[in-house]
């Protein structure tokens, strides 16, 4: 089995990874933040601003998966007893809320826009400045989110993987507004509403892939189970362990990129307590081969029951 000083340095080796991938994350975004406002204010472009702000949001998930990351790799200590993993969720939450708001806030900018143009006032065409910089932005944002979400799986780091979804949510709200602004571009100014239209349709993708991640952050946080088809694997898990009857009583949660796993076995009274520790040891090296680690696993064994009580193991005479 690994032994602790090497989960030590795979912990360690996992947080060099995060914060070499959200590094270069933020390069990428301090740069188009940059790019995107100089545009936006050159080329006139509503949807371009919108576009810089959510730029900016990125760069600000950045330092929260920076600060939640180191927290959440510390070990186990006297005030947590089940490790800092839920620092990530928390972090995970953060950045689902910062997108959400970024949504809406794209949206609502988008509607005033778009009123607007129904109501006679004649929007600014925006500039070519604007699209350029449009597609700069989809082409190193989806750049960001393929390097930073491979970073995040191979983690299992529910906080990248979200960063991650906050960079591919900003490529496309460039492609919005790359084609918002390409269509006022080319159909003239009188067809400038199609860059707020353009930052209503993206905010939308924007809005649900925030939600998705703040529901699946609440799960984790108010100690949801796993999954059924996770659970199912658990118990098959376990009957796979000579001796065991049945499988009772299971509970299951997710702690930051670590599952704690509680359960009943019930295996024949008469194994002795080291045999039936031998087996509980086997089950244990088998869920943690399979999840993990840092899988936490609480196993109570029970004797096998007979016309639903338990009987003390019949003595043999010597």
């Amino acid at each position: 089995m690994t032994n602790k000083n090497e989960r030590k340095a795979d912990g360690s080796d996992r947080v060099r990874e995060v914060y070499k991938v959200t590094l270069a994350g933020s390069v990428i975004n301090v740069a188009l933040l940059a790019l995107k406002f100089a545009a936006g204010i050159l080329g006139h472009s509503a949807a371009m601003i919108a576009d810089a702000i959510h730029s900016l949001t990125d760069f600000a998930t950045d330092v929260v998966v920076l600060v939640f990351v180191k927290l959440g790799s510390k070990p186990q200590d006297e005030d947590h007893d089940y490790g800092h993993g839920k620092y990530e969720t928390l972090a995970t939450a953060i950045i689902g809320l910062s997108l959400l708001v970024v949504g809406l806030m794209i949206c609502y900018s988008g509607v005033v826009k778009t009123y607007q143009a129904i109501c006679g006032v004649q929007l600014q065409q925006p500039g070519v400045v604007a699209l350029v910089a449009a597609i700069a932005s989809i082409a190193l944002k989806e750049w960001a989110y393929q390097f930073t979400v491979r970073v995040g799986r191979k983690c299992h780091s529910e906080a990248v993987v979200a960063n991650a979804w906050h960079h591919r949510s900003d490529a496309l709200s460039s492609v919005g507004t790359m084609v918002g602004i390409g269509g006022a571009i080319l159909l003239g100014e009188r067809w400038a509403v199609l860059d707020p239209l353009a930052a209503i349709v993206v905010s939308a993708f924007i809005i649900k892939a925030a939600w998705a991640l703040v529901m699946q952050s609440v799960k984790e946080l108010t100690d949801a189970s796993l999954p059924e088809a996770e659970e199912n694997e658990i118990v098959s898990i376990a009957n796979e362990e000579e001796g065991v009857r049945e499988v009772h009583n299971l509970r299951t949660r997710r702690i930051g990129n670590n599952i704690a796993v509680e359960m009943h076995i019930r295996m024949p009274g008469s194994l002795s307590l080291y045999e039936a520790h031998e087996h509980a040891t086997h089950i244990e090296r088998r869920l943690r081969t399979h999840f993990g680690e840092g899988t936490i696993i609480n196993i109570h064994l029970e004797p096998i029951k007979v016309n639903g009580q338990y009987e003390a193991p019949r003595q043999t005479k010597e």
